[in-house]
């Protein structure tokens, strides 16, 4: 008998955005040009003693990216909602019970309302980060939507966010790890898999050369707590870097293999 759960865990893009490095990097190399960003949301599936999907068994999504009317507005095309492309991979959003959020900046929380059963789980510290005195100073606040933290509070008042303070067990097989740094309160998640632990870094580290390479991404609470916490990430996949996934590196993509037949471009699993 396995003694922890394992899951599957994939990877579905629903946005890109192209970037120079002098956009996503604090003392960016001069010989860097581009870093196109690909925006996540990702979905963990149980599986069985077999490695088959577990009969009855709950997804858990983590973060639900933004909508087409947000990205307009901020000049990023969704082709698709998350929350639709979710079904690629078999998951309903509608009936998903419990999504992770790993921080409340715009393209992790948005889409909340997709997801009706959903209990949200969050960080003390981001919920106190995003509706306290920091939100005064505007760079703080930009990459903040007051809807989806609107939105936030009225998921507490209805009992469906549960707050957690640092690092917590979730369910057996998933835990989460409070980092810090990009902003106060971000979270990542660990994650069983059939390759061992992974870790979904989310905006913990943005791209690989952050984790890799201790580069700083350009929007940042605290230095000191983003170097600290590539360490932490590594700490948590045993030292295996390569199981560590950042929250917007294009090459997430390229590196590994397509979710499903026709997937290719949309979905990849990442365990």
């Amino acid at each position: 008998m396995r003694s922890t759960p394992i899951y599957e865990v994939h990877a579905v893009k629903y946005a890109h955005l192209p970037r120079k490095a002098w956009e996503v990097q604090i003392n960016p190399d001069p010989h860097d040009a581009d870093f196109p960003m690909d925006y996540f949301v990702w979905a963990a599936i149980p599986l069985d003693e077999n490695g088959n999907r577990a009969i009855g068994g709950k997804p858990i999504v983590i973060d639900t990216g933004f909508n087409a009317t947000v990205g307009q507005q901020r000049g990023r095309e969704v082709k698709k909602n998350p929350a639709d492309l979710l079904s690629v991979i078999g998951v309903d959003a509608k009936e998903v019970e419990d999504v992770i959020v790993t921080h409340l900046h715009y393209d992790h929380i948005g889409n909340w309302d997709r997801f009706p059963k959903a209990r949200f789980h969050l960080q003390d510290k981001e919920m106190n980060f995003a509706t306290g005195r920091h939100m005064c100073k505007g760079p703080f606040r930009h990459a903040y939507e007051c809807e989806d933290i609107v939105g936030m509070v009225r998921a507490l008042y209805g009992g469906r966010l549960a707050f957690h303070d640092g690092d917590e067990e979730l369910q057996p097989g998933i835990s989460l790890h409070l980092i810090g740094g990009h902003t106060a309160g971000i979270q990542s998640v660990r994650i069983n898999t059939r390759n061992g632990w992974l870790v979904l870094a989310s905006d913990a580290s943005h791209y690989f050369w952050g984790v890799n390479n201790d580069k700083l991404f350009s929007i940042v609470y605290s230095v000191a707590d983003m170097l600290a916490g590539y360490d932490k990430l590594k700490k948590l996949a045993d030292g295996r870097v390569e199981m560590v996934i950042p929250g917007h590196d294009a090459e997430v993509m390229v590196r590994y293999p397509a979710s499903g037949k026709g997937l290719e471009g949309i979905s990849v699993r990442l365990d």
